[in-house]
């Protein structure tokens, strides 16, 4: 899998981006900056619609590039769209408007999955729209908010030290501050409910071993209640009677 950052080295750079933002004038951040793509956490990329057009394709390779989300509107499809016919790349394309009453925060776990199945097999990703500043940027932003666990406010910091011009419309900062407890409590849901999944495990693994010694039988859905009755009232059933009971008894442990 591709290394990400540790969530300390993020946090160091948290820590000192206000001085990064100040060593950085808007005099500075040319066209040619503001078209062109930054990498704002290893691997993942954010940029314009300029940063995949066909003669891009060898920086693209060279960066190991290989995922592209591509953010547009219908009118923006003639410029804004896949472009590239390499076999070698993965697109993805989403129809949203940059505006402020469009709900971008329902694209956020389709568009987190897309990053991680790009650095799951070592690739790198590009997010991108019209400008990379306001539909692209809000998608990176909710992406490291949720895998660092940070607050949007030091997201949308961190994301400016690499990208100066970043700067989500209202709307999708107010969708992304409501992201923050909806995120961590998922989190929340997901270490709490780790430890009760272990005893279920167990319980499947000693189900495995106990067919295993049984023979070479496979645990059937489980009769009715009035068969288990009759089951239990045949005293001398014979013994494959006695082997449904007692594989009816081992689901029951399943559950």
């Amino acid at each position: 899998m591709y290394c990400v950052y540790p969530l300390f080295s993020l946090k160091f750079e948290i820590n000192n981006v206000n001085t990064k933002i100040s060593s950085q004038s808007n005099a500075s951040w040319n066209f040619c900056n503001s078209t062109i793509m930054q990498e704002i956490v290893p691997g993942v990329y954010l940029g314009s619609y300029m940063a995949a057009q066909p003669h891009c394709l060898p920086n693209l390779l060279q960066k190991g590039i290989r995922y592209i989300l591509c953010v547009r509107t219908e009118a923006e499809s003639g410029y804004l769209r896949p472009q590239l016919s390499n076999p070698a790349f993965i697109y993805r394309t989403l129809d949203i408007a940059d505006k402020e009453t469009e709900n971008i925060m329902r694209f956020f776990p389709e568009v987190n999955a897309f990053i991680d199945e790009a650095l799951a097999k070592n690739f790198k990703v590009l997010i991108q729209c019209s400008s990379g500043n306001s539909r692209s940027a809000s998608f990176v932003l909710a992406y490291i908010m949720q895998k660092f666990r940070l607050t949007f406010s030091d997201a949308l910091d961190f994301v400016k030290a690499k990208r100066i011009s970043v700067d989500p419309n209202a709307g999708f900062q107010a969708q992304l501050f409501e992201y923050e407890p909806i995120y961590q409590a998922r989190l929340r849901v997901t270490i709490e409910g780790s430890s009760s999944k272990c005893r279920p495990k167990r319980k499947l693994e000693q189900l495995a071993g106990a067919v295993a010694e049984i023979g070479d039988y496979v645990v059937a859905p489980p009769p009715s209640p009035v068969s288990c009755e009759g089951l239990a009232l045949n005293a001398g059933a014979p013994s494959q009677s006695d082997l449904t009971s007692h594989l009816y008894k081992l689901w029951l442990l399943q559950r």
